[in-house]
């Protein structure tokens, strides 16, 4: 199967080309950074850049291990330096470098050089880099595939939207998955191979923890409840009375690490009448469906929160904040603010035919006053879309690929 591109990504890339900047793509392993920057250094190599002008370095070859050390990268990059010629610095997996802020800081000042870096968690654009680099870089957060473009890979299978909806929850959205798809053990292995990659190098050696086992309980945990309100004490006291006692702590702090290493979202709530945040007991969303299948594998018992986090990633991937809208009695499953303030409110549910669910799902965006635009999200067929007093439901497949 051919490489998938990835437009919106891609725009950003060259939206952004030769400014004098720094570009940072953000997004967990093997979510398509490393192939983003080849679709990019292609389109580059076919404006007239020559290879010469491009250095590309991927921290995750061990051909490039040496140049961990930010002082050997430095070097190696400034040897390549052209000083007459337009220069591009790709810096993949740049969070295996420590300091690597040091480098990039000084190749930035250099006029004659155009600088992309990727990293595979959150902690790598920590404060202190953040500080460092306040006003010099423009970041996009990656995620694996939408639903969109997974149907578009899969344009020539001949399968149903709904049979791909299945494959592409079931099976997983990450790139490399594609062409595994027939191979059902091939596609267990990588799936566990890149979940112990991100547990092991991202969180456990990180943050030094000890009870690997004790931080498996609370990612499973966790997937038991996407789109449930949780908090470190819940988390601590359910496993405590199951026999693995642990304090909210140590809970707090192994969240924090599967945040960093962007397996999980964390998603605060939104007082809806006040218009503020409510900072206590957030939900959870887990960046691809597959890695609850692989641990929890009846996804079918669970299929309106997976849907809901199908829904959550697209709003993300849309480039929105993303809250959960709290009211008085009740509550919205997101909030979304748009560039400019804007809201919009959405209800995702997999089926409102019956009529006691559709009220039931109406009635929270019935009870905001405001003329922000609400949507509910279905699964139903529709001839047309339904509108509720302003409130318009979609089939949400129609939704995720922008019809």
């Amino acid at each position: 199967m051919p490489l998938v591109s990835r437009p919106y990504y891609l725009d950003f890339l060259r939206r952004h080309k030769n400014r004098p900047i720094i570009k940072v793509v953000s997004g967990i392993r093997r979510c398509g950074k490393s192939t983003l920057f080849k679709l990019f250094q292609d389109e580059l190599l076919a404006d007239n850049v020559t290879v010469e002008q491009i250095i590309d370095i991927n921290f995750e070859l061990m051909e490039y291990d040496k140049l961990r050390d930010y002082r050997a990268l430095y070097e190696y990059i400034n040897e390549r330096i052209i000083p007459s010629k337009k220069m591009y610095l790709f810096l993949d997996e740049i969070q295996h470098v420590p300091s690597f802020e040091r480098v990039v800081d000084n190749f930035f000042v250099q006029d004659n050089i155009d600088i992309y870096i990727t990293g595979s968690n959150a902690y790598f654009m920590s404060s202190d880099m953040a500080t460092l680099l306040t006003g010099r870089y423009v970041q996009i957060e990656m995620l694996p595939l939408s639903y969109k473009e997974y149907v578009d890979a899969y344009s020539e299978s001949g399968l149903s939207r709904m049979a791909l909806y299945e494959k592409y929850v079931s099976e997983g959205s990450f790139p490399g998955l594609l062409h595994m798809s027939e191979n059902w053990q091939g596609r267990q292995d990588y799936l566990q191979g890149l979940f112990n990659t991100v547990v092991l190098k991202d969180i456990v050696d990180r943050l030094k923890i000890a009870d690997i086992k004790l931080l498996e309980s609370i990612v499973r945990y966790i997937f038991a409840n996407i789109g449930s309100l949780i908090n470190p004490t819940k988390i601590a006291n359910s496993l405590t009375s199951a026999g693995r006692k642990v304090d909210n702590k140590t809970v707090e702090r192994y969240l924090r690490g599967l945040e960093d290493s962007l397996l999980l979202y964390n998603t605060e709530r939104f007082d809806v009448r006040g218009k503020e945040l409510l900072r206590l007991r957030p939900k959870y969303y887990v960046v691809d469906m597959a890695f609850k299948q692989l641990l929890l594998p009846d996804i079918n018992r669970d299929r309106g929160h997976v849907l809901e986090n199908v829904v959550y990633l697209e709003l993300r991937r849309r480039g929105y904040t993303v809250y959960v809208g709290q009211l008085t009695k009740g509550e919205i499953d997101f909030v979304v603010q748009k560039p400019g303030g804007i809201l919009e409110y959405y209800q995702v549910s997999e089926s409102v035919l019956d009529p006691t669910t559709r009220d039931r799902e109406l009635a929270p965006l019935e009870a905001v006053k405001d003329q922000y635009p609400k949507f509910l999200l279905t699964m139903d067929e529709l001839y047309k879309p339904h509108n509720y007093n302003g409130i318009q439901q979609c089939n949400v497949l129609d939704w995720l690929i922008g019809m």
